[in-house]
């Protein structure tokens, strides 16, 4: 049974999720909700012609962490290029303009509608939402966006116009929050890329498990930067 959101701030027990993760849908795309639904587990997915809310959390959870990144010869060698500037938290709405508008072979259209844009807007003027980017001759080249919480990153998209430009966000990501001292991130779903970075699956338990104790680091709060 999927969970209806009203004005309270409130989501079931992620347990109670279908096979697709799906556990609630409706409610807002408010800095409280969203910030909540984070540290439950939980993340907004809008779907259909209708772009109706619909909130998941699924299982297994994909996650990398950031102390065990592998990266093969190849990768090591782009990073060694330096072919890309890169910067954190220098334009926000343009990664996640970018994400929502640069098209992917694999996907007919974008989850990411007006109202999430204006909202992870919102959670970036708060000091929660972050953005990675690679720039090349002056020019936004390819980056990731996500949501920062205690010890956790939550791990939302990436584009890209230049070849491997999301490939070195990503590990430019994972190396600063290595340092940084977070414990892992959220991926949400699988994909080639991450499962090349040497990413694993966590069962719901494990995860929530993993997430709690992420919390109870005080979380990186305002601009970061590289």
């Amino acid at each position: 049974m999927v969970f209806s959101l009203g004005e309270e701030v409130v989501f079931p027990n992620p347990e109670n999720a279908d096979e697709s993760g799906l556990i609630a849908c409706g409610g807002d795309l408010r800095p409280e909700r969203l910030l909540s639904a984070y540290a439950q587990g939980i993340f907004p997915w809008p779907h259909g012609e209708q772009e109706r809310l619909l909130w998941f959390s699924p299982n297994p959870r994909t996650v990398l962490l950031p102390d065990h990144v592998r990266l093969s010869l190849n990768l090591k060698r782009l990073m060694k290029k330096h072919t890309f500037v890169l910067r954190m938290d220098s334009a926000f709405s343009q990664v996640i303009t970018s994400c929502a508008s640069v098209k992917r072979k694999e996907e007919a259209g974008t989850w990411i509608t007006r109202d999430m844009i204006e909202a992870y807007c919102h959670l970036h003027q708060l000091g929660y939402a972050h953005s990675i980017e690679c720039w090349k001759n002056g020019a936004l080249a390819g980056g990731l966006y996500g949501v920062s919480l205690g010890a956790a990153f939550f791990g939302e998209s990436m584009f890209t116009r230049e070849d491997n430009a999301s490939k070195v966000a990503l590990i430019a990501l994972l190396q600063y929050l290595g340092k940084w001292g977070f414990h892992f991130v959220d991926c949400q779903m699988t994909s080639p890329l991450v499962r090349r970075l040497g990413a694993i699956e966590w069962e719901r338990p494990v995860f929530m498990s993993r997430l709690k104790n992420a919390l109870r680091s005080p979380s990186r709060v305002g601009k970061w930067m590289s």
